[in-house]
């Protein structure tokens, strides 16, 4: 018997004493955790599709232990600016082993706790501006902001610089935001030449 389950926001082909590599659980090692997010369940020729997940369907598995992953290499570089940022980054995940699959009928288990809590976003007010205009913030950091309310640039330049590392705090990369604040007031003020002129002189966003 196979399962397709989802585990910490991705998805795995499961089997039972199979060992699974996850991002990080909260649970502590050597404790039992169910996941009840069960997509499909094989078992030879008989095959259920949830719809998106099927009722009652549930993997349990025992938490091994907690790493981190191989170290990756990110590399930056823009062109004319004399741009390079290169940074590295372990993943921190969970050795998990399957201990059982049950297609259906199973007992509802509380599912497994997540890393950390995120308090609920903030809904964006006014029409948002494309903050990747701000030196040193990139698509997935503008999409961070804009989660968690800040989507113009005028919000962005009433926002402390340590706030806002502390809303990035988990994209990847090392992103320095002491001037984002003062360019986004530039922006919000349409003082293009003048930002763009500062721009010129700064290194991912760093003077």
């Amino acid at each position: 018997m196979y399962a397709i389950v989802e585990i910490a926001g991705h998805q795995f082909k499961v089997e039972k004493d199979q060992k699974v590599f996850v991002n990080r659980l909260a649970t502590e090692e050597g404790k039992e955790v169910s996941f009840d997010n069960v997509l499909l369940v094989g078992d030879g020729d008989n095959v259920t599709v949830g719809a998106p997940a099927i009722d009652g369907a549930q993997v349990s598995a025992k938490i091994l232990r907690h790493l981190k992953g191989d170290k990756v290499i990110v590399f930056k570089k823009k062109r004319r600016k004399g741009y390079r940022v290169k940074n590295g980054h372990r993943q921190s995940l969970t050795e998990i082993v399957i201990e059982s699959i049950t297609g259906s009928g199973a007992k509802k288990a509380a599912p497994a706790k997540k890393t950390e809590a995120k308090p609920a976003a903030k809904k964006a007010t006014g029409k948002a501006d494309d903050l990747k205009k701000v030196e040193g913030i990139g698509p997935k950091i503008a999409e961070t902001l804009a989660a968690a309310g800040i989507a113009t640039f005028a919000e962005l330049a009433k926002t402390d610089a340590a706030k806002i590392s502390e809303i990035i705090a988990d994209v990847r990369g090392n992103h320095v935001t002491d001037t984002w604040p003062a360019q986004a007031q530039l922006a919000a003020d349409g003082k293009w030449d003048e930002l763009k002129k500062w721009q010129d002189e700064l290194d991912g966003g760093k003077a």
